[in-house]
């Protein structure tokens, strides 16, 4: 039996939840963001027409566009938003995933016989843009790969069917840059090469592009050629991660605490972008040595950005811990998680420190989780 998967994206889904509320910003150039050392999170396709795009530096962004809008966003709003258009689509399909805070996948192999997978999609993109007023495009084909091509291809409100036999006719022209595993760092090696087209890279021998670039020349060459077995995963949100350190002796050493605090933040957030989250509650937890237990949590901007995170549990530390007796558990919880594709909070960092974080994630992917962090979560007088 063919597989019929298909792709859902909401349009510019911050620009939409943030004109829904706000009328006066429909048809302008508008920009999700923050501050003028921040990048943009979204934009409007009016601002894209000047050439501005997504963890572009604001200011780059302001230069090519003068005269478009910057907005913080309402971050709890787009989590609301999300969770609504994600009920409204798991309530009509057997097989949901949710790829990112806009992004989901549906199977609906065998549902043709039925009503037709096709209509059926248009049936599911018309009650999202009913029930919540945001604006979706689709792309229906039989893997996951084509049909996220494909949705690229129809926006805005795209409808799109890729059948078997136009997979390859449609993938041909299109630029490398348009398989979503391909960066600006392989681009650019493929470049070099003459490789610049999806048809020249499906014509490639496997064997050179795994000299190229690794284990996922492999991967790359079928997903050129419309190959992805990759499954649709069932939707189950995760609630929150967590840590805690119960101390063998009970302990009044606040630098030391802290530390810890510090330290905790730092792996639970590398836990968050190697599993593709982004957290917007922090909770911290004492436990006095008479075994009194306290908390305290604060809302923050979707971020999976130790630095951050790190600082906003150690600001609710200083709150929490208001008796002078000795602590006998610290423990930190992130919790009110989405499931995203942003390795960071787009909207409040810099340039410099995406490309550190980038970093960072690199060097602990390659040699452990453990093999560097911040000073501030170490002691080195032990």
């Amino acid at each position: 039996m063919n597989r019929a998967i298909v792709h859902m994206d909401l349009d510019t889904f911050f620009v939409s939840c943030e004109r829904l509320n706000h009328s006066e910003l429909n048809g302008i150039p508008l920009i999700i963001g923050g501050g003028d050392r921040g990048v943009v999170a979204s934009c409007s396709y009016e601002a894209r027409k000047f050439g501005v795009r997504s963890a572009m530096p604001i200011r780059m962004a302001l230069r090519l566009c003068p005269d478009a809008k910057v907005v913080k966003g309402d971050y709890e709003n787009f989590s609301k938003m999300s969770h609504l258009v994600t009920e409204v689509i798991q309530d009509k399909v057997p097989l949901m995933e949710k790829a990112s805070i806009d992004e989901f996948y549906l199977d609906l192999t065998g549902m043709d016989k039925f009503f037709g997978c096709y209509q059926w999609t248009k049936e599911i993109a018309s009650a999202v843009k009913n029930e919540t007023g945001l604006p979706i495009s689709f792309a229906l084909s039989n893997n996951k790969t084509v049909s996220k091509i494909g949705t690229g291809e129809s926006k805005p409100e795209g409808k799109f069917q890729i059948r078997e036999t136009e997979i390859q006719p449609f993938l041909n022209p299109l630029s490398v840059k348009k398989i979503p595993m391909v960066g600006d760092k392989t681009f650019q090696l493929l470049s070099r090469i003459g490789v610049r087209t999806i048809h020249t890279l499906s014509e490639m021998p496997v064997l050179v592009l795994q000299q190229m670039i690794g284990a996922n020349g492999k991967e790359l060459w079928k997903k050129a050629n419309g190959i992805d077995e990759n499954p649709v995963v069932p939707y189950s949100e995760k609630k929150s991660i967590s840590s805690e350190r119960t101390f063998a002796t009970d302990s009044i050493d606040v630098l030391e605490i802290k530390r810890l605090i510090s330290g905790m933040a730092e792996k639970l957030a590398y836990q968050l972008r190697q599993e593709k989250w982004l957290t917007s509650t922090v909770v911290i937890k004492i436990r006095y040595s008479n075994f009194d237990t306290e908390t305290k949590q604060h809302k923050i901007a979707y971020t999976s950005a130790d630095h951050t995170l790190s600082r906003v549990a150690l600001e609710l530390f200083n709150k929490v811990y208001t008796r002078r007796m000795r602590i006998r558990l610290v423990g930190l919880r992130f919790t009110d998680l989405v499931h995203g594709n942003h390795q960071m909070n787009l909207f409040e960092d810099t340039e410099e420190q995406m490309s550190l974080y980038q970093t960072m994630d690199y060097l602990k992917n390659r040699f452990g989780k453990d093999a560097l962090g911040r000073a501030s979560g170490y002691d080195f007088g032990k």
